[in-house]
């Protein structure tokens, strides 16, 4: 019998998608925040893709999610291929704009690369910390878990992804700062947005009408 997935399913799954894809174009560009702070555009799209990436697993299990994150990966692949062979295809004289195609989506594979790379890393050790965190509280302080586990994977991912999409292209000086205030970015959301992800879990659970209950550390079975 063939599983169902409902709409709500899909768009989640879609808006995630789309923001890995476009997140690997905007990270092209520096952000110069407050207080002399610089940031990939990036983590524009990173509170949309962190409750996304809270509710999918929480909500449609661990194996689902992984889908996802294949699914949005093999899209950002796809899109990578096209931006290639839009910028190699022949262009006739009038034509002004290849230079800003080469800037804008030439610097996307590299891109793509520090990604990937950084993804692997980062969400492994946010599993591993999770699930060490877990033994020791049990079921209790979930809030302690994940603000952990955060600070080390998506420290590991900043560094990594840093230093792959930058390094040779910005001065070696400035590649410790973005890291840190990169990692500090992510974390300091995490824990501002902890009641905010607990709601749209909450909604989407309603919507959807499923619950999901831990069955061992790192799986999670629908009910």
């Amino acid at each position: 019998m063939k599983s169902k997935v409902s709409i709500l399913f899909v768009i989640l799954a879609a808006i995630f998608t789309v923001s890995l894809i476009v997140s690997n174009i905007i990270a092209g560009k520096l952000w110069a925040g407050p207080f002399g702070v610089v940031l990939t555009c990036g983590v524009f799209l990173f509170p949309i893709v962190y409750i996304i990436g809270d509710v999918v697993p929480e909500c449609y299990g661990l194996s689902t999610a992984r889908k996802v994150i294949l699914l949005g990966f093999a899209m950002n692949l796809y899109a990578v291929i096209f931006f290639y062979l839009t910028i190699k295809a022949a262009y006739p004289p009038f034509f002004q704009g290849q230079e800003a195609f080469n800037v804008v989506l030439g610097f996307t594979p590299r891109l793509l690369v520090a990604s990937f790379i950084a993804y692997l890393i980062g969400t492994n050790a946010n599993a591993w910390v999770l699930v060490q965190v877990k033994k020791l509280t049990q079921t209790r302080f979930l809030w302690i878990r994940t603000i952990s586990s955060t600070m080390v994977g998506e420290g590991l991912d900043s560094a990594v992804f840093i230093a792959i999409a930058f390094y040779g292209i910005l001065p070696n000086a400035a590649l410790g700062p973005m890291i840190l205030y990169q990692a500090s970015f992510k974390t300091l959301y995490e824990i501002i947005a902890t009641p905010l992800t607990y709601l749209v879990v909450g909604w989407v659970k309603k919507q959807e009408g499923i619950e999901t209950v831990p069955t061992a550390p790192g799986r999670f079975a629908a009910r």
